[in-house]
C-alpha cells in the first residue's frame, strides 16, 4: 500500500450518477485515473450491499484499483474488499482493528482537532480531513476545516492525509499543496458529462504536483 493509492479517491453515490449505470461511471472514471474507490450504500440491505460490493471488487480487479466498504465492516469481510473507512459516528476504531485481517486499508474521518489528535494511537492507512469546504454530499458534518486547518493537521498528523468535501479541478492544486496526499471526490467525477475526462482533469493535476513537490515538502 503506498501513498500513490490515495491520490485520486473516487467516494460513490448512485444519485450523483445522474440516472446513468452506476458501474458505467465508476469504471469510466478508473479508466481516467481513478487509484483508490469507495463503496458507501446509506439506504441499501445487506444482501444487496454485499452484491454490489462483490461486483464492484470485480469491476476493479484488473485495474488493481483496491475497494474501500464506507462503514460496514461486515459487507467489507463478506466481499474480501480492500479496507474499510469509518466517519466519527461509525464503529470503533479498536473494534473495526480486531475484525478486519492483517494488510487491510483503514480510513478514518477527521471533522475536528481532537478527532486529530485521538487517530494519533492508531496505526491508519490514511487519515480524511473532512469536509475541506462546504459541499451538499456531506451536510451532517462540523465546520469546513479550510486551507489553515488542513495546514493545522498536516502540522499535527503522522498519517497521510486525504482530503474530501467541494474538492474539484479549481482547487485541488492548493489541497495537495498545503499536505494532501490526496482528494477524495463524489460529484466531480460522477455528475461529471465524462467521469473520464473529469478523473484525467484531476489525476493530471496531483500527478504533475507529485512530480514537482516530492513527499508535499
Amino acid at each position: 500500500m503506498t501513498k500513490n493509492n490515495f491520490q485520486l479517491y473516487l467516494v460513490t453515490d448512485e444519485a450523483a450518477c445522474l440516472g446513468r449505470d452506476f458501474f458505467w461511471v465508476v469504471e469510466e472514471a478508473v479508466r481516467g485515473g481513478v487509484t483508490m474507490v469507495q463503496l458507501r450504500e446509506k439506504a441499501l440491505p445487506t444482501r444487496a450491499f454485499i452484491d454490489r460490493a462483490k461486483r464492484l471488487k470485480d469491476l476493479l480487479a484488473p485495474y488493481n484499483v483496491p475497494l474501500i466498504i464506507n462503514d460496514r465492516v461486515d459487507v467489507a469481510l463478506a466481499a474480501d474488499a480492500d479496507g474499510v473507512h469509518v466517519g466519527q459516528s461509525d464503529m470503533l476504531v479498536d473494534t473495526l482493528i480486531k475484525l478486519l485481517p492483517p494488510g487491510k486499508i483503514i480510513g478514518l474521518s477527521a471533522e475536528n482537532k481532537d478527532n486529530v489528535r485521538e487517530a494519533e494511537q492508531w496505526n491508519l492507512s490514511y487519515l480524511a480531513v473532512s469536509p475541506l469546504f462546504a459541499t451538499p454530499s456531506k451536510t451532517d458534518t462540523e465546520t469546513p476545516w479550510g486551507m489553515e486547518g488542513l495546514k493545522w493537521v498536516k502540522q499535527n498528523s503522522r498519517h497521510p492525509l486525504v482530503v474530501i468535501g467541494g474538492l474539484n479541478d479549481q482547487n485541488t492544486k492548493e489541497a495537495i499543496e498545503n499536505g494532501a496526499e490526496g482528494i477524495a471526490v463524489i460529484s466531480a467525477i460522477c455528475s461529471a458529462p465524462s467521469p473520464k475526462t473529469a478523473a484525467e482533469t484531476l489525476k493530471s493535476i496531483i500527478s504533475k504536483l507529485n512530480l514537482t513537490t516530492p513527499d508535499n515538502k
